[in-house]
This record gives C-alpha cells, structure tokens and sequence, in this order.
C-alpha cells in the first residue's frame, strides 16, 4: 500500500501544476495586473506611476510566462507564474494582493467553515440513507411512489428557495434563531442552527434518489434471495446484506468529500454572513484578488486528490478481496 501512495502522491504533483497553469491562463485572461492594481488601489483615478509601483512590490511588473531579457532558466522562473505558485507546493501561501496574511486567514475561517459541512455532511449522509431504506422497504406501495414523487419535487426547488424561505420562516416570522452573522464559542451555535437545517434539507431529494437506487439495485442481486430463503425477515436483509454490501459505492461518494469540507460551502456561508473560507473566496473572486484565487484553488486541488486516495484505501477496509497496487 506504501508504494501505492507514494505512487499517487508523485502523480498528484503534474495534476497540481496543470490546474495551477489554467487558473493563471483563466484569471489573466480576465484581469490584467493592471487592473488588478487598480482594484487593490481603491480609486478610479490612478496615476500610472502607483499602479507600477504596486505591481513591482508585488511581483506582477514580470513577463507571465516567460521572460525573454533572462537567460537559461531565469527565462521560466523570472515571472509571475513561477515567482507566484512555486511556493504554494511548500504551503506557503504568503500575502493577499490587499497585504493580509493568506495562511492566517485560513486559520481563521476554516473553523465556521467547518462548524457548517461537517454537521451538513454527518446530518445529511444520515438522513439520506434512512429515507432510502425506507423507501426501499415499503418498495412496490403507495409509499415509494409517493416518497419517488416528494424527491423529484424536492430536487426541482432551488437550493435558493431553501435558504431564502429558510431565512423568512423561521428567521423573521418565528424569530427563532438570527437571520445571518456569526460569534465565536457557543453563541455560534444559534447562528449554525438554520444554515445547517438548510444544507440538510436541500440535499434530502437528489441524496435519497441515489441511495435508494443503490440499494434497489443490491436488492436484485442473487444474494438477497438467497438471504431471504434462508427465512431472514426483510429487515434482517435490509441492514445485514444489502446496507453493508452497498458500502462501497457509499464511500465513493462520501470520503471524497470529507478532505473538502475545509474549503466551505460558498453559498451558505454567503446568504448567512458565516466568515468562512467559502465566503473568503468569493470576496476574493469579487476584488479579483489573485494571490486569494490560486491559493483556494491549489488547497481545492491537494483536498480533492487527497480524497481520492482515501476512497481509494477505504475500499480495502470495507472489502478484503480489493487490493491496492
């Protein structure tokens, strides 16, 4: 398994280089650095004298992808590319565009980022597997008909309307818990409770989907019938067999998103001022400041191959006949 990681691990890094490569093509074809300084700037009319001055103590007065005044290999690493994503394989993320420190940023606002995905995420997985073992053992009634229509319905509503009705229900009209903000310690927990129920709710109709298409599907297979011969009751089936035999495809889904739940869910945390990390990014995207972008980008990157390998070893736990090499 050792060499099978440490293979991953030196695949990951050309990965990482490509992505960077496209999000500085992508964020450049968009902004100049010119543009860029004017942003950080903060007034339409700027001399050009400051805008080179920024540029330079920044770094963005360099050719982007290669400069043809150096020589040998200066000609690559003189630039902004390099001189701006090398350090990002060391994790060191350095200064925003507007001078604040990226690493402590991230420090900071990874745990209300947290403090929203992982109960999402918990709560959610749980919930949508309930629903589809119900589903699936009322199969064949009135229930699952019933249940198959409320999913699509629920599938069709805009993550929008969750939070938006959300917000108005039991924010202003019961004034149960505050509408959006934030405070640290347990007073967050009255700012969490309504953006947590949101994500949860608005997964319920795709997440049930799935998993009963799941299970129906390992309700088909010879072994079920075999456990049913056997006397077992439908229940006993249920959870013995198919629930345990459908773990795999379940993590699939699930490990991969546990490394990514750091980034934060950006529309959440927007709608209800949660001073996340999706919430930075966006911030960033909207005052086009790159030195944020390809930071989040790059740590979205290592997060999700990270994932990847987990599902990949996961499947060696849940079953034994499945070997790494």
């Amino acid at each position: 398994m050792l060499a099978y990681v440490i293979r991953r691990v030196l695949y990951a890094i050309p990965i990482l280089i490509g992505v960077n490569l496209i999000t500085f093509v992508l964020f450049f074809s968009v902004n100049s650095p010119d543009d860029i300084a004017r942003m950080q700037l903060g007034v339409k009319r700027v001399t050009p004298e400051a805008i080179q001055i920024w540029k330079h103590e920044r770094g963005y007065d360099l050719p982007m992808l290669y400069n043809s005044t150096q020589s040998g290999l200066e000609r690559f690493t003189d630039t902004i590319f390099f001189q701006k994503s090398i350090r990002l394989f060391l994790f060191h993320f350095g200064r925003s565009d507007s001078g604040r420190d990226i690493g402590y940023d991230i420090r900071q606002r990874m745990w209300p980022s947290l403090a929203i995905a992982v109960p999402v995420f918990i709560v959610g997985l749980l919930t949508n597997i309930t629903f589809a073992l119900l589903i699936v053992f009322f199969r064949s009634t009135y229930v699952e008909l019933s249940a198959v229509v409320l999913t699509v319905v629920l599938m069709s509503i805009s993550s929008l309307f969750y939070i938006i009705a959300g917000q108005y229900l039991v924010g202003k009209l019961m004034h149960l818990v505050p509408i959006s903000g934030y405070a640290g310690g347990f007073s967050a927990f009255k700012f969490l409770v309504l953006p947590v129920a949101v994500g949860v709710a608005s997964g319920i109709g795709s997440g049930t989907r799935w998993y009963r298409t799941l299970f129906l599907e390992e309700y088909g297979k010879d072994y079920v019938r075999t456990a049913r011969a056997k006397g077992l009751s439908e229940i006993q089936v249920l959870f013995r067999h198919v629930l345990k035999n459908g773990m795999v495809p379940i993590l699939t889904g699930a490990v991969v998103i546990l490394p990514l739940l750091f980034t934060g869910n950006l529309i959440l945390e927007s709608f209800f001022g949660i001073p996340g990390l999706g919430s930075y990014t966006i911030d960033a995207i909207q005052s086009q400041d790159f030195a944020i972008v390809r930071t989040m980008v790059f740590l979205g990157s290592v997060l999700y191959i990270l994932g990847l390998l987990l599902t990949d070893i996961s499947y060696t736990l849940v079953d034994p006949r499945i070997r790494l090499t």
